[in-house]
């Protein structure tokens, strides 16, 4: 049976999220270093075992054909940019992600240089955030974030392919998404007024009743359910991130990981686009999304194994210049040139 990557884990205190873009040409660089993922999170391990290092790897959708031959994720596709009448949710490059998580920075931060060492110039870096956990898992805004986070059983059976799709097993889909939030507007509000935003209370975290709950509230949109009314679960290990001072941004790090992005997908377009249309999360008043990619976090057992790189076809033959009457006596051979 494939063995999963590390995504569940307890809530560690620290986490690196790094987005790449293949270079052309670096197709092979990039493979090599994917299969040595694991060896190297082992290595850096056991200088801190209790440290509790975890790397995810996914790749996108354009990624995945430049470095695999044969069949791919079927869910797997490019993240669709959502442009509701007030609020969008953008997308933006990334060919890879790399999601490295422990609870000492310096973990993540070892792992993170010594892979981009790896990758060289086969990638350029698109962003890289470094995150945190503030307080009881709260975000900036001061709410506690990941609450209806599934556990258990019930957190595998939200995030990993099964049978149906069998080539894939043991894998899950990624969404990815960074909010930068205005919090000049937000601490304008009242207490009272952000609970109604999130349909929580701030401090005791406890949420609204249906009654009471506004219908655009962050939580109200972000509920899911199949045609027999069963909810339908992500994980999210949401992280805030932000510069104290200057003009740096400072917000959230979204990452959901699903068995089927179009769960995530029908979350994100109920706050953006709204339910009804034009009901949108309110939320999104206050923070705004800059960057969405989707990606798939394969299994262990394929990243130690990769399936053959796509048969590249054969360069064309060099051009032949016209022969020409050379005026030294010789065969003109100095004259041919090889293109490359």
């Amino acid at each position: 049976m494939a063995t999963g990557q590390i995504i569940l884990t307890r809530k560690l205190r620290y986490a690196i999220f790094l987005v790449l873009t293949i270079n052309e040409g670096g197709e092979e660089q990039v493979r090599e270093t994917l299969e040595g993922l694991s060896g190297r999170l082992r290595t850096v391990s056991s200088r801190n075992p209790d440290a509790a290092l975890a790397a995810v790897a996914g790749i996108g959708s354009a990624a995945w054909d430049r470095l695999f031959a044969g069949p791919r994720p079927k869910l797997l596709r490019p993240f669709t940019e959502l442009k509701g009448d007030v609020h969008t949710a953008p997308a933006t490059p990334g060919d890879l992600l790399l999601h490295i998580k422990s609870d000492e920075m310096d973990m993540c931060y070892e792992v993170g240089q010594i892979l981009t060492n790896d990758f060289g110039d086969a990638v350029s870096t698109v962003e890289e955030i470094h995150g945190f956990r503030y307080f009881d898992l709260r975000d900036l805004t001061g709410f506690v974030d990941g609450t209806e986070n599934p556990t258990g059983d019930e957190a595998l059976e939200a995030i990993l392919v099964d049978g149906e799709d069998p080539g894939f097993r043991g894998g899950s889909y990624v969404t990815i998404q960074r909010y930068v939030t205005d919090f000049d507007s937000w601490t304008s509000l009242s207490v009272g007024e952000q609970e109604d935003v999130f349909g929580r209370s701030k401090a005791e975290n406890i949420e609204m009743d249906d009654d009471v709950k506004p219908s655009n509230a962050h939580i109200a949109l972000n509920v899911i359910e199949d045609a027999d009314g069963n909810e339908l679960e992500i994980v999210r290990d949401n992280m805030p991130y932000g510069q104290i001072s200057g003009s740096g941004d400072k917000g959230t790090f979204f990452i959901a990981y699903s068995k089927d992005p179009d769960i995530t997908g029908q979350m994100l377009e109920k706050m953006f686009l709204g339910d009804p249309i034009g009901n949108y999360d309110r939320l999104l008043d206050f923070t705004t999304a800059v960057t969405g990619n989707e990606y798939f976090a394969p299994s262990v057992d394929f990243l130690d194994e990769l399936p053959p790189a796509p048969t590249r076809p054969a360069p064309p033959a060099p051009a032949t210049p016209p022969r020409t009457s050379p005026s030294d006596g010789s065969l003109g051979i100095g004259s041919l040139r090889r293109d490359t």
